[in-house]
């Protein structure tokens, strides 16, 4: 893992604040009926990612996850304004506009979904493993999942082919506390996620999911074991969502004193309170950040809003590979 140093801290702090003000846009966005469909934003978990991303070698390595699925490419090198398309529904998206909230993909920079459906990403994680492992690429895959999804039978399968071909691939549950709006505790008797990979002798164990240096300490470890040879991991950043699991949530399931709790450990509070302690910026120079960051949102804002919706003719053209298709039919 390269060393944490002063620039690693702020690119973090930009980083993270920008996924942040991105999320907040869409929900803005979402209300106005710009974006359509669910929406389930990334707010309160930003460390995750940005631990990882340190972690990780971005010219080989490769990521997939659930459906809260936004910041993940951006992080990848995905132009965030494709992204934000991709949420309008328009023709420029990264899935020209058909894919949505929860299909973002980006393979050019080795960022193979934003899944929909719960734990369906767990296999397909292994089997991009067992694919760099086949063809001798000593690429390793970071494969996400809630904590809800843990309790999905493809999990075990998952778990115990991996271990028994040892594919290079780091399982990570992201426990953000609900599963929905179902507490761990109500799902499972015992709570410590982590142990499951026990039952199939996988290296695991629980992470500080709000601390960037934390992550990627324990990130840089798993990948250097699949890297090596040494097979998976089975890691549980603990960590928190802000906001709901999507923005139809009503959240009764817990309290606003719990939300305003976890947000006194802010992953972006935290890093600029290291930034202000070892004097790596000025109060200024975080401005400068805070406005480059508004700048760069209002760009994706205005290139989404900008964009074309698809011609109606994609509709066959993207389905079949096989351009003349026998059963599609124009009208």
């Amino acid at each position: 893992m390269e060393k944490i140093t002063k620039e690693t801290y702020l690119k973090w702090y930009e980083d993270m604040l920008f996924w942040r003000k991105f999320e907040d846009k869409l929900a803005a966005v979402y209300i106005q009926q710009k974006v359509r469909g669910f929406l389930h934003l990334y707010n309160g978990q930003e460390a995750v990612l940005a631990g990882a991303l340190h972690a990780m070698d971005l010219t080989k390595d490769r990521m997939i996850t659930a459906y809260r699925n936004h910041v993940q490419p951006i992080g990848m090198g995905e132009d965030p304004k494709r992204v934000m398309a991709e949420l309008y529904g328009k023709v420029t998206g990264t899935s020209k506009g058909m894919g949505g909230s929860m299909h973002i993909f980006s393979k050019e920079h080795r960022f193979y979904g934003g899944h929909g459906i719960v734990g369906g990403q767990i296999p397909l994680g292994a089997g991009l493993a067992f694919a760099d492992k086949y063809f001798k690429r000593d690429a390793v895959t970071l494969c996400y999942m809630g904590d809800g999804a843990v309790r999905q039978g493809s999990l075990h399968e998952s778990f115990n082919l991996a271990m028994l071909w040892q594919l290079p691939v780091v399982f990570v549950c992201e426990n953000n506390g609900y599963a929905m709006g179902t507490s761990v505790a109500r799902t499972s008797h015992s709570t410590d996620i982590w142990k499951l990979g026990l039952g199939y002798e996988m290296p695991c164990g629980p992470v500080d999911g709000m601390d960037p240096v934390t992550v990627a300490k324990e990130m840089s470890k798993a990948i250097e074991r699949a890297r090596s040879g040494g097979g998976p991991t089975f890691l549980e950043m603990k960590t928190y969502r802000y906001r709901g699991h999507s923005m139809s949530d009503a959240q009764h399931y817990r309290t606003k004193d719990e939300v305003e709790e976890y947000k006194k450990i802010d992953p972006i509070s935290q890093v600029k309170q290291v930034i202000f302690d070892k004097k790596y910026a000025t109060e200024d120079e975080i401005k400068e950040i805070d406005g480059r960051v508004k700048k760069r949102v209002s760009e994706c804002e205005k290139f989404a809003e900008e964009s074309d919706y698809p011609p109606l003719n994609q509709l066959y053209d993207v389905v079949y590979d096989q351009e003349d298709y026998p059963f599609v039919q124009h009208k």
